[in-house]
Protein backbone atom coordinates (compact mmCIF):
# COMPACT_ATOMS: atom_id res chain seq x y z
CA UNK A 1 0.00 0.00 0.00
CA UNK A 2 2.75 2.41 -0.90
CA UNK A 3 0.58 4.14 -3.49
CA UNK A 4 0.70 7.94 -3.39
CA UNK A 5 -3.01 8.04 -2.56
CA UNK A 6 -2.20 6.63 0.86
CA UNK A 7 -0.11 9.71 1.60
CA UNK A 8 -3.07 12.01 0.98
CA UNK A 9 -5.37 12.96 3.83
CA UNK A 10 -8.31 10.57 4.18
CA UNK A 11 -11.49 11.46 6.03
CA UNK A 12 -13.60 8.77 7.69
CA UNK A 13 -17.16 9.52 8.74
CA UNK A 14 -19.08 6.97 10.78
CA UNK A 15 -15.95 5.91 12.66
CA UNK A 16 -18.01 4.94 15.71
CA UNK A 17 -20.07 2.50 13.62
CA UNK A 18 -19.64 -1.20 12.93
CA UNK A 19 -17.88 -0.99 9.55
CA UNK A 20 -16.34 2.44 10.11
CA UNK A 21 -14.61 1.39 13.32
CA UNK A 22 -12.97 -1.61 11.65
CA UNK A 23 -12.02 0.37 8.56
CA UNK A 24 -10.42 3.05 10.71
CA UNK A 25 -8.04 0.60 12.36
CA UNK A 26 -7.09 -0.88 8.97
CA UNK A 27 -6.31 2.51 7.51
CA UNK A 28 -4.19 3.34 10.54
CA UNK A 29 -2.28 0.06 10.24
CA UNK A 30 -1.64 0.85 6.55
CA UNK A 31 0.06 4.12 7.43
CA UNK A 32 -2.64 6.36 5.96
CA UNK A 33 -2.96 9.98 6.99
CA UNK A 34 -6.37 9.64 8.65
CA UNK A 35 -8.80 12.22 9.92
CA UNK A 36 -11.98 11.02 11.61
CA UNK A 37 -15.12 13.12 12.00
CA UNK A 38 -17.57 12.47 14.82
CA UNK A 39 -20.47 14.25 16.46
CA UNK A 40 -18.84 13.49 19.81
CA UNK A 41 -15.08 13.42 19.27
CA UNK A 42 -14.49 12.45 22.91
CA UNK A 43 -16.01 9.05 22.15
CA UNK A 44 -13.32 8.34 19.56
CA UNK A 45 -10.15 9.82 21.01
CA UNK A 46 -9.40 6.78 23.19
CA UNK A 47 -10.00 4.37 20.28
CA UNK A 48 -7.77 5.80 17.57
CA UNK A 49 -4.04 5.80 16.99
CA UNK A 50 -2.03 8.85 18.12
CA UNK A 51 -1.46 9.74 14.47
CA UNK A 52 -5.20 9.96 13.70
CA UNK A 53 -6.78 13.38 13.82
CA UNK A 54 -10.27 13.50 15.37
CA UNK A 55 -12.46 16.50 14.58
CA UNK A 56 -16.04 17.44 15.45
CA UNK A 57 -18.66 17.40 12.73
CA UNK A 58 -22.26 16.45 12.04
CA UNK A 59 -23.57 15.86 8.52
CA UNK A 60 -26.88 17.41 9.61
CA UNK A 61 -25.04 20.67 10.40
CA UNK A 62 -23.57 22.08 7.19
CA UNK A 63 -21.36 24.66 8.93
CA UNK A 64 -19.67 21.99 11.05
CA UNK A 65 -18.25 20.19 8.00
CA UNK A 66 -15.84 22.75 6.55
CA UNK A 67 -12.98 22.02 8.93
CA UNK A 68 -13.50 18.26 8.61
CA UNK A 69 -13.17 18.21 4.79
CA UNK A 70 -10.39 20.79 4.55
CA UNK A 71 -7.36 19.43 2.60
CA UNK A 72 -9.02 16.03 2.22
CA UNK A 73 -8.33 13.98 -0.89
CA UNK A 74 -10.64 10.99 -0.21
CA UNK A 75 -13.66 10.87 2.08
CA UNK A 76 -15.49 7.78 3.30
CA UNK A 77 -19.20 8.32 3.80
CA UNK A 78 -20.39 5.62 6.20
CA UNK A 79 -23.29 7.47 7.77
CA UNK A 80 -26.91 6.34 7.93
CA UNK A 81 -29.91 7.20 10.08
CA UNK A 82 -31.82 3.92 10.34
CA UNK A 83 -31.48 3.96 14.11
CA UNK A 84 -33.15 7.34 14.47
CA UNK A 85 -36.72 8.54 14.26
CA UNK A 86 -39.29 7.54 11.63
CA UNK A 87 -38.36 10.29 9.13
CA UNK A 88 -34.84 8.89 8.69
CA UNK A 89 -35.12 9.47 4.93
CA UNK A 90 -35.14 13.22 5.51
CA UNK A 91 -32.09 12.97 7.74
CA UNK A 92 -30.24 10.82 5.21
CA UNK A 93 -31.14 13.22 2.41
CA UNK A 94 -30.11 16.33 4.33
CA UNK A 95 -26.88 14.75 5.54
CA UNK A 96 -25.84 13.66 2.03
CA UNK A 97 -26.63 17.08 0.56
CA UNK A 98 -24.63 18.86 3.24
CA UNK A 99 -21.68 16.54 2.82
CA UNK A 100 -21.73 16.87 -0.98
CA UNK A 101 -21.76 20.66 -0.75
CA UNK A 102 -18.90 20.68 1.76
CA UNK A 103 -16.81 18.33 -0.39
CA UNK A 104 -17.50 20.41 -3.48
CA UNK A 105 -16.39 23.60 -1.74
CA UNK A 106 -13.22 21.94 -0.38
CA UNK A 107 -12.26 20.25 -3.64
CA UNK A 108 -12.44 16.69 -2.32
CA UNK A 109 -11.36 14.40 -5.15
CA UNK A 110 -13.08 11.14 -4.20
CA UNK A 111 -15.96 9.95 -2.00
CA UNK A 112 -16.31 6.28 -1.09
CA UNK A 113 -19.77 5.29 -0.01
CA UNK A 114 -21.18 2.01 1.34
CA UNK A 115 -24.83 1.62 0.39
CA UNK A 116 -27.32 -1.21 -0.09
CA UNK A 117 -28.22 -3.66 -2.85
CA UNK A 118 -31.66 -3.78 -4.43
CA UNK A 119 -32.98 -3.45 -7.95
CA UNK A 120 -34.23 -0.02 -8.97
CA UNK A 121 -36.99 -1.77 -10.92
CA UNK A 122 -38.45 -3.15 -7.68
CA UNK A 123 -40.62 -1.15 -5.34
CA UNK A 124 -37.81 -0.61 -2.86
CA UNK A 125 -38.34 -0.22 0.87
CA UNK A 126 -37.77 3.19 2.41
CA UNK A 127 -34.42 2.07 3.76
CA UNK A 128 -33.05 0.78 0.45
CA UNK A 129 -34.55 3.67 -1.49
CA UNK A 130 -32.81 6.07 0.88
CA UNK A 131 -29.48 4.21 0.49
CA UNK A 132 -29.66 4.66 -3.29
CA UNK A 133 -30.72 8.30 -3.03
CA UNK A 134 -27.73 9.09 -0.83
CA UNK A 135 -25.41 7.81 -3.56
CA UNK A 136 -27.13 10.03 -6.13
CA UNK A 137 -26.80 13.10 -3.89
CA UNK A 138 -23.13 12.46 -3.19
CA UNK A 139 -22.46 12.36 -6.94
CA UNK A 140 -23.73 15.94 -7.15
CA UNK A 141 -20.51 16.98 -5.36
CA UNK A 142 -18.58 16.67 -8.61
CA UNK A 143 -16.09 14.30 -6.95
CA UNK A 144 -15.52 10.78 -8.15
CA UNK A 145 -17.95 8.67 -6.11
CA UNK A 146 -17.30 4.96 -5.72
CA UNK A 147 -20.49 3.44 -4.34
CA UNK A 148 -20.41 -0.10 -3.02
CA UNK A 149 -23.81 -1.75 -2.66
CA UNK A 150 -23.88 -4.67 -0.24
CA UNK A 151 -26.50 -7.00 1.17
CA UNK A 152 -26.42 -8.94 4.46
CA UNK A 153 -23.14 -8.45 6.30
CA UNK A 154 -21.83 -11.52 8.11
CA UNK A 155 -19.38 -10.83 10.89
CA UNK A 156 -19.20 -10.98 14.66
CA UNK A 157 -21.08 -8.01 16.08
CA UNK A 158 -22.92 -7.07 12.87
CA UNK A 159 -26.63 -6.31 13.05
CA UNK A 160 -27.51 -9.17 10.69
CA UNK A 161 -25.33 -11.72 12.43
CA UNK A 162 -26.52 -10.73 15.92
CA UNK A 163 -30.10 -11.17 14.71
CA UNK A 164 -29.39 -14.65 13.34
CA UNK A 165 -27.38 -15.69 16.39
CA UNK A 166 -30.04 -14.64 18.88
CA UNK A 167 -32.93 -16.24 17.00
CA UNK A 168 -31.22 -19.59 16.49
CA UNK A 169 -29.74 -19.85 19.97
CA UNK A 170 -32.88 -18.82 21.86
CA UNK A 171 -35.71 -20.40 19.86
CA UNK A 172 -35.88 -24.20 19.47
CA UNK A 173 -39.09 -23.61 17.50
CA UNK A 174 -38.97 -20.74 15.00
CA UNK A 175 -41.84 -19.09 13.15
CA UNK A 176 -40.71 -18.14 9.64
CA UNK A 177 -42.71 -15.38 7.96
CA UNK A 178 -42.35 -14.78 4.24
CA UNK A 179 -39.52 -12.25 4.55
CA UNK A 180 -37.20 -14.96 5.95
CA UNK A 181 -37.10 -16.56 2.47
CA UNK A 182 -36.12 -13.49 0.42
CA UNK A 183 -32.87 -14.08 -1.49
CA UNK A 184 -29.70 -12.12 -0.79
CA UNK A 185 -25.98 -12.17 -1.58
CA UNK A 186 -24.44 -12.15 1.91
CA UNK A 187 -20.88 -10.92 2.27
CA UNK A 188 -18.28 -11.29 5.02
CA UNK A 189 -17.35 -8.07 6.77
CA UNK A 190 -13.68 -8.83 6.01
CA UNK A 191 -14.47 -8.73 2.27
CA UNK A 192 -16.31 -5.42 2.61
CA UNK A 193 -13.24 -3.99 4.31
CA UNK A 194 -11.04 -5.32 1.51
CA UNK A 195 -13.13 -3.47 -1.07
CA UNK A 196 -13.09 -0.30 1.03
CA UNK A 197 -9.30 -0.34 1.32
CA UNK A 198 -8.40 -1.58 -2.18
CA UNK A 199 -10.45 1.21 -3.71
CA UNK A 200 -7.83 3.68 -2.50
CA UNK A 201 -5.55 2.50 -5.30
CA UNK A 202 -8.43 2.45 -7.78
CA UNK A 203 -7.70 4.82 -10.72
CA UNK A 204 -9.26 8.25 -10.69
CA UNK A 205 -11.98 8.79 -13.24
CA UNK A 206 -15.73 8.58 -13.49
CA UNK A 207 -18.03 7.68 -10.65
CA UNK A 208 -19.12 4.07 -10.49
CA UNK A 209 -21.49 1.78 -8.61
CA UNK A 210 -20.22 -1.66 -7.63
CA UNK A 211 -22.46 -4.46 -6.40
CA UNK A 212 -20.53 -6.59 -3.92
CA UNK A 213 -21.47 -9.90 -2.34
CA UNK A 214 -20.38 -13.45 -1.81
CA UNK A 215 -20.81 -16.20 -4.41
CA UNK A 216 -23.95 -17.66 -2.77
CA UNK A 217 -27.59 -16.70 -3.16
CA UNK A 218 -29.19 -17.43 0.18
CA UNK A 219 -31.92 -16.06 2.45
CA UNK A 220 -31.92 -15.18 6.14
CA UNK A 221 -33.51 -18.60 6.60
CA UNK A 222 -30.60 -20.28 4.85
CA UNK A 223 -28.11 -18.37 7.00
CA UNK A 224 -29.97 -19.42 10.16
CA UNK A 225 -29.94 -23.07 9.06
CA UNK A 226 -26.20 -22.94 8.41
CA UNK A 227 -25.56 -21.23 11.75
CA UNK A 228 -27.58 -23.95 13.49
CA UNK A 229 -25.67 -26.67 11.61
CA UNK A 230 -22.29 -25.26 12.59
CA UNK A 231 -23.40 -24.87 16.18
CA UNK A 232 -24.87 -28.38 16.29
CA UNK A 233 -28.37 -27.10 17.08
CA UNK A 234 -31.58 -28.73 15.91
CA UNK A 235 -34.41 -26.29 15.27
CA UNK A 236 -38.02 -26.79 14.22
CA UNK A 237 -39.19 -24.33 11.56
CA UNK A 238 -42.87 -23.41 11.11
CA UNK A 239 -43.59 -21.24 8.03
CA UNK A 240 -46.27 -18.61 8.68
CA UNK A 241 -47.78 -16.19 6.12
CA UNK A 242 -49.32 -13.68 8.50
CA UNK A 243 -46.57 -11.91 10.48
CA UNK A 244 -46.59 -8.25 9.39
CA UNK A 245 -43.40 -6.14 9.58
CA UNK A 246 -44.84 -4.46 12.68
CA UNK A 247 -45.55 -7.73 14.47
CA UNK A 248 -42.23 -9.19 13.31
CA UNK A 249 -40.36 -6.16 14.64
CA UNK A 250 -41.95 -6.59 18.07
CA UNK A 251 -41.03 -10.27 17.96
CA UNK A 252 -37.42 -9.43 17.10
CA UNK A 253 -37.34 -6.81 19.84
CA UNK A 254 -38.30 -9.42 22.44
CA UNK A 255 -35.90 -12.20 21.48
CA UNK A 256 -32.95 -10.46 19.78
CA UNK A 257 -30.76 -7.38 20.40
CA UNK A 258 -32.59 -5.59 17.55
CA UNK A 259 -34.86 -2.83 18.78
CA UNK A 260 -38.40 -2.74 17.39
CA UNK A 261 -37.67 0.61 15.73
CA UNK A 262 -34.73 -0.77 13.74
CA UNK A 263 -36.31 -4.19 13.29
CA UNK A 264 -39.31 -2.76 11.47
CA UNK A 265 -37.12 -0.87 9.00
CA UNK A 266 -34.91 -3.90 8.51
CA UNK A 267 -37.83 -6.27 7.86
CA UNK A 268 -39.47 -3.84 5.46
CA UNK A 269 -36.23 -3.98 3.45
CA UNK A 270 -36.30 -7.79 3.37
CA UNK A 271 -39.25 -7.81 1.00
CA UNK A 272 -36.74 -6.83 -1.70
CA UNK A 273 -34.22 -9.37 -3.03
CA UNK A 274 -30.70 -8.01 -2.54
CA UNK A 275 -28.61 -10.11 -4.91
CA UNK A 276 -25.63 -9.20 -7.06
CA UNK A 277 -26.51 -8.93 -10.75
CA UNK A 278 -23.53 -6.84 -11.92
CA UNK A 279 -20.23 -8.66 -11.36
CA UNK A 280 -17.86 -5.89 -12.50
CA UNK A 281 -16.39 -5.66 -8.98
CA UNK A 282 -14.81 -9.08 -9.53
CA UNK A 283 -13.06 -7.73 -12.64
CA UNK A 284 -11.93 -4.39 -11.21
CA UNK A 285 -10.69 -5.58 -7.81
CA UNK A 286 -8.35 -8.37 -6.79
CA UNK A 287 -10.89 -9.83 -4.35
CA UNK A 288 -12.65 -13.19 -4.35
CA UNK A 289 -15.34 -12.94 -1.65
CA UNK A 290 -15.71 -16.03 0.52
CA UNK A 291 -18.90 -18.08 0.68
CA UNK A 292 -21.44 -17.51 3.42
CA UNK A 293 -20.58 -20.80 5.15
CA UNK A 294 -16.94 -19.77 5.57
CA UNK A 295 -18.04 -16.28 6.62
CA UNK A 296 -20.18 -17.79 9.39
CA UNK A 297 -17.28 -19.99 10.51
CA UNK A 298 -15.06 -16.92 10.83
CA UNK A 299 -17.74 -15.01 12.70
CA UNK A 300 -18.22 -17.93 15.08
CA UNK A 301 -14.51 -18.00 15.90
CA UNK A 302 -14.83 -14.43 17.19
CA UNK A 303 -18.19 -15.13 18.83
CA UNK A 304 -16.58 -17.92 20.88
CA UNK A 305 -14.24 -15.33 22.38
CA UNK A 306 -17.29 -13.14 23.15
CA UNK A 307 -15.31 -10.16 21.91
CA UNK A 308 -15.92 -8.42 18.59
CA UNK A 309 -13.66 -5.71 17.21
CA UNK A 310 -16.74 -3.51 16.75
CA UNK A 311 -20.48 -4.04 17.13
CA UNK A 312 -23.44 -2.40 15.41
CA UNK A 313 -24.53 -0.97 18.78
CA UNK A 314 -21.29 1.07 18.92
CA UNK A 315 -22.93 3.57 16.59
CA UNK A 316 -24.19 6.59 18.49
CA UNK A 317 -27.35 6.55 16.39
CA UNK A 318 -28.21 3.00 17.45
CA UNK A 319 -30.29 4.27 20.35
CA UNK A 320 -31.89 7.14 18.49
CA UNK A 321 -32.03 10.76 19.66
CA UNK A 322 -32.90 11.92 23.15
CA UNK A 323 -36.67 12.35 23.30
CA UNK A 324 -37.64 16.02 23.07
CA UNK A 325 -41.01 15.64 24.82
CA UNK A 326 -42.79 18.25 22.76
CA UNK A 327 -39.91 20.69 22.76
CA UNK A 328 -39.92 21.17 26.53
CA UNK A 329 -36.62 22.32 28.01
CA UNK A 330 -34.66 20.46 30.67
CA UNK A 331 -34.84 21.85 34.20
CA UNK A 332 -32.66 21.55 37.29
CA UNK A 333 -31.09 18.16 37.88
CA UNK A 334 -32.31 15.88 40.64
CA UNK A 335 -29.67 13.78 42.40
CA UNK A 336 -29.38 10.70 44.57
CA UNK A 337 -25.88 10.20 45.96
CA UNK A 338 -24.42 7.79 48.53
CA UNK A 339 -20.91 6.78 49.64
CA UNK A 340 -19.10 3.86 51.26
CA UNK A 341 -15.61 3.87 52.77
CA UNK A 342 -13.78 0.58 52.20
CA UNK A 343 -10.43 -0.93 53.14
CA UNK A 344 -9.52 -1.40 49.51
CA UNK A 345 -7.08 0.42 47.27
CA UNK A 346 -8.65 2.58 44.52
CA UNK A 347 -7.71 -0.07 41.95
CA UNK A 348 -9.39 -2.80 44.01
CA UNK A 349 -12.45 -0.65 44.70
CA UNK A 350 -12.81 0.25 41.03
CA UNK A 351 -12.46 -3.32 39.74
CA UNK A 352 -16.14 -4.34 40.21
CA UNK A 353 -17.32 -0.96 38.91
CA UNK A 354 -15.39 -1.56 35.70
CA UNK A 355 -17.16 -4.92 35.27
CA UNK A 356 -20.70 -3.68 35.88
CA UNK A 357 -23.53 -4.60 33.50
CA UNK A 358 -23.61 -7.22 30.76
CA UNK A 359 -23.26 -10.77 32.07
CA UNK A 360 -21.93 -9.50 35.40
CA UNK A 361 -25.19 -7.72 36.12
CA UNK A 362 -25.76 -4.80 38.47
CA UNK A 363 -24.82 -6.41 41.80
CA UNK A 364 -28.33 -6.11 43.20
CA UNK A 365 -31.90 -6.49 41.99
CA UNK A 366 -30.98 -7.94 38.60
CA UNK A 367 -34.58 -9.09 38.16
CA UNK A 368 -35.70 -5.48 38.53
CA UNK A 369 -33.05 -4.31 36.06
CA UNK A 370 -34.26 -6.91 33.56
CA UNK A 371 -37.85 -5.82 34.14
CA UNK A 372 -36.85 -2.21 33.47
CA UNK A 373 -35.14 -3.33 30.26
CA UNK A 374 -38.23 -5.27 29.17
CA UNK A 375 -40.47 -2.26 29.78
CA UNK A 376 -38.05 -0.13 27.77
CA UNK A 377 -38.31 -2.56 24.85
CA UNK A 378 -42.10 -2.37 24.93
CA UNK A 379 -41.97 1.40 24.35
CA UNK A 380 -39.38 1.13 21.55
CA UNK A 381 -36.24 1.59 23.65
CA UNK A 382 -32.98 -0.33 23.59
CA UNK A 383 -33.62 -2.57 26.59
CA UNK A 384 -30.79 -4.64 28.06
CA UNK A 385 -29.98 -6.68 24.95
CA UNK A 386 -26.88 -4.77 23.89
CA UNK A 387 -24.84 -6.11 26.83
CA UNK A 388 -21.24 -4.83 26.61
CA UNK A 389 -18.37 -5.41 24.20
CA UNK A 390 -15.88 -6.81 26.72
CA UNK A 391 -16.35 -8.23 30.23
CA UNK A 392 -13.68 -5.95 31.72
CA UNK A 393 -12.39 -3.34 29.27
CA UNK A 394 -14.39 -0.18 28.60
CA UNK A 395 -13.93 2.92 26.48
CA UNK A 396 -15.77 6.19 26.17
CA UNK A 397 -18.63 5.71 23.72
CA UNK A 398 -19.16 2.01 24.46
CA UNK A 399 -22.73 0.76 24.73
CA UNK A 400 -23.41 -0.91 28.09
CA UNK A 401 -26.92 -2.39 28.37
CA UNK A 402 -29.23 0.63 28.12
CA UNK A 403 -26.42 3.04 29.01
CA UNK A 404 -23.48 4.51 27.11
CA UNK A 405 -20.08 5.21 28.62
CA UNK A 406 -19.66 8.98 28.81
CA UNK A 407 -16.51 9.12 30.95
CA UNK A 408 -14.02 6.42 31.89
CA UNK A 409 -10.94 7.25 33.97
CA UNK A 410 -9.83 4.14 35.90
CA UNK A 411 -9.49 3.82 38.82
CA UNK A 412 -11.24 7.12 39.49
CA UNK A 413 -14.47 7.47 37.55
CA UNK A 414 -17.08 5.74 35.40
CA UNK A 415 -19.96 7.85 34.14
CA UNK A 416 -22.87 6.33 32.22
CA UNK A 417 -25.50 8.25 30.22
CA UNK A 418 -28.91 6.58 29.96
CA UNK A 419 -30.28 5.64 26.54
CA UNK A 420 -33.54 4.10 27.71
CA UNK A 421 -36.83 5.93 27.09
CA UNK A 422 -37.25 8.53 29.84
CA UNK A 423 -39.07 11.84 30.42
CA UNK A 424 -35.69 13.53 30.68
CA UNK A 425 -31.99 12.66 30.72
CA UNK A 426 -30.25 10.45 33.27
CA UNK A 427 -26.72 9.60 34.35
CA UNK A 428 -25.15 7.11 36.75
CA UNK A 429 -21.68 7.98 38.03
CA UNK A 430 -19.18 6.06 40.15
CA UNK A 431 -16.25 7.96 41.68
CA UNK A 432 -13.43 6.40 43.72
CA UNK A 433 -11.30 8.58 46.00
CA UNK A 434 -8.19 7.46 47.87
CA UNK A 435 -8.30 8.06 51.63
CA UNK A 436 -5.41 8.98 53.92
CA UNK A 437 -5.50 5.54 55.59
CA UNK A 438 -4.88 3.80 52.27
CA UNK A 439 -8.50 2.83 51.80
CA UNK A 440 -11.01 4.28 49.35
CA UNK A 441 -14.31 6.10 49.27
CA UNK A 442 -16.79 4.97 46.62
CA UNK A 443 -19.39 7.53 45.63
CA UNK A 444 -22.39 6.46 43.57
CA UNK A 445 -24.52 9.24 42.09
CA UNK A 446 -27.72 9.04 40.07
CA UNK A 447 -28.69 12.25 38.27
CA UNK A 448 -31.90 13.07 36.44
CA UNK A 449 -32.63 16.11 34.30
CA UNK A 450 -36.45 16.05 34.08
CA UNK A 451 -38.69 17.45 31.39
CA UNK A 452 -41.72 19.23 32.77
CA UNK A 453 -44.02 18.03 35.52
CA UNK A 454 -44.15 14.52 34.09
CA UNK A 455 -40.39 14.18 34.43
CA UNK A 456 -40.45 15.39 38.00
CA UNK A 457 -43.35 13.06 38.84
CA UNK A 458 -41.43 10.15 37.29
CA UNK A 459 -38.39 10.79 39.48
CA UNK A 460 -40.30 11.00 42.74
CA UNK A 461 -42.44 7.98 41.85
CA UNK A 462 -39.39 5.74 41.48
CA UNK A 463 -37.38 7.44 44.26
CA UNK A 464 -38.47 4.90 46.93
CA UNK A 465 -37.33 2.09 44.61
CA UNK A 466 -33.95 3.78 44.20
CA UNK A 467 -33.42 3.74 47.94
CA UNK A 468 -33.02 0.00 48.18
CA UNK A 469 -31.89 -0.75 44.58
CA UNK A 470 -29.02 1.75 44.60
CA UNK A 471 -28.13 0.99 48.22
CA UNK A 472 -28.05 -2.72 47.40
CA UNK A 473 -25.99 -2.06 44.27
CA UNK A 474 -23.36 -0.10 46.21
CA UNK A 475 -23.19 -2.80 48.88
CA UNK A 476 -22.85 -5.41 46.15
CA UNK A 477 -19.99 -3.48 44.55
CA UNK A 478 -18.18 -3.41 47.90
CA UNK A 479 -18.66 -7.13 48.44
CA UNK A 480 -17.46 -7.95 44.93
CA UNK A 481 -14.43 -5.67 45.35
CA UNK A 482 -13.49 -7.48 48.57
CA UNK A 483 -13.98 -10.86 46.89
CA UNK A 484 -11.82 -9.92 43.91
CA UNK A 485 -9.09 -8.58 46.21
CA UNK A 486 -9.11 -11.79 48.28
CA UNK A 487 -8.99 -13.91 45.13
CA UNK A 488 -6.04 -11.94 43.80
CA UNK A 489 -4.21 -12.36 47.12
CA UNK A 490 -4.80 -16.12 47.01
CA UNK A 491 -3.58 -16.29 43.42
CA UNK A 492 -0.38 -14.45 44.37
CA UNK A 493 0.25 -16.84 47.26
CA UNK A 494 -0.32 -19.84 45.00
CA UNK A 495 2.03 -18.52 42.32
CA UNK A 496 4.75 -17.66 44.84
CA UNK A 497 4.50 -21.11 46.41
Amino acid sequence: MADATFQQRILVTGGTGYVGGRLLSRLEDSGCKVRCMARRPENLVSRVAPTTEVVPGDVLDRDSLDEAVRDVHTAYYLVHSMGTRSDFEDDDRRGAKNFALACQAAGVRRIIYLGGLGSESDRLSKHLRSRHEVGDLLRESGAQVIEFRASITIGSGSLSFELVRSLVRKLPVMLWPKWVSTEASPIAVEDILEYLTQVLIHPNGESKVYEIGGPDRVSYGGIMKEYARQRGLRRLVIPVPFLSPWLSSLWLGLVTPVYARIGRKLIESLKNPTVVTDFSALDDFDIQPRGFSEAITRALSNEDHEIAETRWTDSLSSAGPVTSWGGAKFRNRLMDSRTRDVELSPVEAFAPIQRIGGKTGWYYGNVLWRLRGFLDLLVGGVGLRRRRNHPVDLAVGDALDFWRVEAFDPPKRLRLAAEMKLPGRAWLTFDVEELDNGGSRIRQTAEFDPVGLFGIAYWYTIWPLHQFVFTGMLNGIVREGERLAQQEAKDELTSSA
